[in-house]
């Protein structure tokens, strides 16, 4: 490993570690080495290492490449994007930029260069250059845009990556960046699973006139998501934002399967109680995780009943499990049934999720505008159940009108992708029941947000939960409906996501 350069890989990688969590010893030799990492790759992996090449052409040096080379801004480089990938399972192992001056190449070296299928050591070692590898860094990567797809890894998570030159006579002959997933080269078991997250559209029945109560329609979101990573352990360790909340529910599915422990970061999370339902992703996610470490063969119903989720409303739950719009059926009411009062999924622990009686495919032509503005979180807790205690039953003729906005409109709306139904049913259900309710508790600018939201070209438009997230419907260009979104919460801040539905439910990957 070279010393002529300031940056000192072996001072970096602890604090890499302090980041991202241990780094595997295949791990370290990939960020710290200063020979072929293709023979590394073919070391490790025991397989020959190919090379994809993305993209190569001559470019001129903007100032950051001509510093990193030493060379004048505006000099002809040599910019190359490459895959190398096992050539027996065509994974993606690492992720390569180069940048080489145009003017320090042989005509033999160029020749080879600008060949699709030769890594640069067997380049180097072809023409016989005796050169040296620097490294100038080494980093996490959180954001990194598309590659996470290059290498079919969830978008969040985290990347290891290297910046090092090569030198040949005292000038730099090449710059090269090199990257790959944390989660990749680890020399332990891990299970990362990354959920889905959801609109909560109203509670169906809190007058229990009929013998059944709650009931629930919701939609399943590709984003935001919570992504978590889990390895065993001997005991519990928990990372990250929320991280007593994963704790709490781990602690719960270790009681009710008899696990052992194990090392949980939380990678990703979105705000919980903004009515997204971040309480019960986080929760299943992390008893998903546990109980695929451990081989343990329970559903994404016997985990929600572990960690005392799905009491009230299933939509979370299956979401979860496998996406989409979805209505569930409620629970059985009255003495000796599932519920005797009126609660939130919160206060029913021991309560099963309920039966889902549709779950269908949510037009993937329709976008989502999801608005949340930073006001008060929504009712929670102590002030959820009071508020539950304070107004059911509700009407039971606004139940029946509610009913028939779901059934009669609602779900043939989806089916038949009738956006202007849907919308419209959105729209009514908001006047309805509990989720009437909701509406009227909450801070004035909900209001005009549903308002202004539809004003500027949204189908439908309404609070998911208790908010104080608003989602809008829409299939058409959202630029106006977004802007309408800021415009009403300028005087408080937030934050306005477009996104989409998700048809599947939470993935989980083993690495």
């Amino acid at each position: 490993m070279s010393r002529s350069s300031a940056f000192r890989i072996e001072k970096a990688i602890p604090e890499i570690e302090k980041e991202v969590g241990r780094l595997s010893p295949a791990q370290k030799i990939l960020l710290g080495t200063d020979g072929s990492v293709t023979c590394l790759l073919e070391v490790i992996t025991g397989s020959p290492v190919e090379i994809e090449t993305l993209a190569q052409k001559i470019v001129s040096a903007d100032r950051s490449v001509a510093c990193k080379l030493d060379i004048e801004e505006g000099d002809d480089v040599n910019y190359r994007e490459v895959k190398l990938k096992n050539s027996v399972t065509e994974e993606t192992l690492i992720h390569a930029i180069s940048y080489t001056p145009i003017k320090r190449l042989e005509p033999r070296f160029k020749e080879d260069l600008t060949r699709a299928d030769i890594p640069i050591g067997l380049i180097l070692k072809k023409h016989r250059i005796e050169s040296r590898r620097d490294i100038t860094s080494a980093q996490v990567l959180k954001e990194s845009g598309a590659l996470h797809e290059m290498f079919n890894v969830f978008s969040k998570e985290p990347m290891l990556s290297r910046n090092y030159k090569i030198i040949r006579g005292g000038h730099p002959l090449m710059a090269i960046t090199e990257t790959f997933p944390y989660n990749n080269f680890q020399d332990r078991h891990r299970v990362i699973v990354e959920t889905p997250s959801r609109i909560h559209m109203t509670l169906t029945d809190l007058s229990g006139k009929c013998g059944r109560v709650d009931g629930g329609v919701g939609l399943t979101l590709d984003e935001p998501n919570i992504m978590i990573e889990a390895e065993r352990s001997e005991d519990l360790e928990v990372k990250g934002e929320n991280a007593d909340r994963a704790e709490l529910a781990a602690k719960m599915v270790m009681d009710q399967f008899n696990l052992c422990g194990a090392k949980i970061a939380v990678r990703s999370c979105y705000k919980l109680h903004v009515g997204l339902g971040g309480g019960t992703q986080l929760a299943v996610a992390v008893g998903k995780a546990l109980c695929e470490l451990y081989d343990t063969p329970a559903t994404v119903r016997d985990i929600a009943i572990a960690v005392s989720r799905g009491g009230t409303s299933g939509v979370g739950v299956a979401a979860f499990e496998s996406g989409g719009f979805i209505v569930d059926g409620g629970h059985t009411f009255g003495p000796g049934k599932d519920k005797i009062d009126f609660r939130p999924s919160s206060a029913s622990s021991g309560v099963a999720p309920p039966p889902v009686i549709m779950q269908h495919p949510f037009p993937e032509s329709w976008k989502v505008i999801l608005a949340t503005p930073n006001i008060d979180k929504g009712a929670y807790g102590k002030r959820e159940l009071d508020i539950f205690g304070k107004y059911c039953p509700v009407p039971v003729s606004e139940v029946h009108e509610l009913c028939h906005q779901i059934m009669a409109r609602m779900m043939p709306s989806i089916i038949e992708e009738d956006l202007d139904s849907f919308g419209k049913a959105v729209n009514r259900v908001q006047e309805l029941g509990f989720k009437n309710v909701e509406v009227r508790l909450q801070h004035p600018l909900i209001r005009d947000l549903m308002t202004g939201l539809k004003d500027a070209g949204a189908a439908g438009a309404g609070l998911s939960s208790f908010g104080p997230a608003v989602y809008a419907i829409a299939d058409t260009e959202t630029r106006d409906i977004e802007s309408m979104a800021h415009e009403i919460m300028k005087d408080v801040g937030g934050e306005v996501l477009i996104t989409k539905a998700r048809n599947s439910g939470a993935k989980v990957r083993m690495a």
